[in-house]
């Protein structure tokens, strides 16, 4: 009797790309070209007899899946971890999507310093938590304003002065006369498990963790021989 599979949430987008590699190094090939597929649930392989499926869904949607059990694990962003605090495991750093989570501002406006402690400061951002976190913790108030993203054009507008947002390259904050005040934390994509499947499937899941924590470690090595 085959036993019953282990579902995997990804995210849809630009991470997915650079996951695709990593499933591959740990011979967690999907049926179909999810990057091309209108299918949002595809099947994987058979793993030690254990049937493998994957989820394709928001990256925002990846905790919600795997909290409320609907995914056993999933590939999510450190940002989104630390902003939904979702109650999940998060046993490995995947090394992937790779980013920092920064404050920006227009950069005359960034050159005359931080607001006095005790002064208001409007930020724009979809981070509202960690927004209002870090604020508290520099004594300031904050007004936040969420938005889902063109989160550049907010001080353009006079809507914002700052956005918190995760940044790459910094190209679009550049292209849009911003430049980075600080650096809040360095993001990249995490694996997570849903605690509930990690006591009850653990026969199943710790062998897809220690692939993947061995597909971490070649591709680590594949980078540094470059």
């Amino acid at each position: 009797m085959p036993k019953m599979g282990i579902t995997f949430a990804l995210a849809k987008g630009r991470i997915l790309q650079q996951t695709m590699p990593l499933l591959e190094q740990a011979g967690l090939v999907p049926s179909e070209d999810v990057l091309t597929t209108r299918k949002l649930m595809v099947d994987g392989p058979v793993v030690n007899g254990c049937p493998v499926r994957f989820l394709i869904i928001r990256a925002a949607d990846v905790c919600t899946y795997v909290m409320q059990g609907a995914a056993d694990m999933g590939i999510v962003g450190r940002d989104i971890l630390l902003e939904s605090r979702p109650d999940v495991f998060s046993p490995l750093d995947l090394e992937i999507g790779r980013c920092r989570l920064c404050i920006a501002g227009p950069e005359a406006l960034v050159r005359q310093g931080s607001p006095k402690r005790g002064s208001r400061i409007r930020v724009a951002t979809k981070y509202d938590y960690l927004t209002e976190q870090y604020y508290r913790s520099q004594g300031l108030q904050s007004e936040v304003i969420h938005l889902y993203g063109s989160m550049e054009l907010a001080p353009l507008v006079g809507m914002a002065e700052r956005i918190v947002d995760v940044v790459e390259t910094g190209s679009t904050l550049k292209a849009n006369g911003l430049i980075e005040e600080a650096t809040l934390f360095d993001i990249s994509s995490r694996l997570i498990v849903n605690p509930a499947s990690s006591v009850t499937r653990s026969d199943m899941i710790k062998p897809l963790i220690a692939r993947l924590r061995e597909a971490v470690v070649a591709q680590r090595t594949h980078r540094s021989e470059k």
